[in-house]
């Protein structure tokens, strides 16, 4: 979740809209793509948080570049447009996803490796570490990070299981340099 107590608001308000309508998976998988969208592109930031656009014309450059979102994803940018809070979307779509998360007793896990995950191992590693950290089921982020050498690094939450071989191999050089 975000530090921001204003994208908290929205997010929660969000999130109880969705629920009530039956929407949540719609409006999380829409507010994944804004967050993309927002994240990756500079210049629609800094265009949206113009003072040079009026508000009528964010919102009718919102609704033709999330034309086919549901209304519920598009009033949420509107009112975040209305408030000139248009700079908290991807703190808002970041809660909501994890409102959401919560609600269906997911977790994201990082799991960095030396070579890409398949889609079998990920499974593996979701029902193997979900039980642990008390969730249903894990996201799983992989990221390729040859400096492990082997082996695999697991950051869930604040949790982190590192069973790489670099880790390994700096603990041995810790405990030679130190005996």
């Amino acid at each position: 979740m975000s530090e921001s107590t204003v994208a908290k608001r929205y997010a929660l308000a969000l999130f109880e809209v969705a629920r009530e309508k039956g929407k949540t998976e719609v409006v999380s998988a829409e507010m994944g793509e804004i967050r993309k969208v927002f994240a990756e592109t500079r210049e629609l930031r800094t265009l949206l948080t113009s003072p040079k656009l009026s508000n009528r014309e964010k919102k009718a450059l919102l609704a033709k570049l999330f034309d086919g979102a549901d209304q519920l994803t598009l009033n949420t940018l509107y009112v975040l447009s209305d408030a000139g809070r248009l700079n908290e979307t991807v703190n808002v779509a970041n809660d909501f996803i994890s409102l959401v998360d919560e609600a269906a007793g997911i977790a994201e896990a990082k799991v960095y490796s030396t070579r890409p995950l398949s889609d079998t191992e990920q499974q593996g590693l979701s029902a193997a570490f979900a039980g642990k950290v008390g969730k249903q089921s894990l996201r799983i982020v992989n990221i390729v990070d040859p400096s492990l050498i082997g082996g695999l690094r697991i950051r869930i939450g604040n949790r982190i299981y590192d069973n790489s071989l670099r880790t390994k191999l700096d603990h041995l050089k810790r405990d030679l340099v130190n005996a």
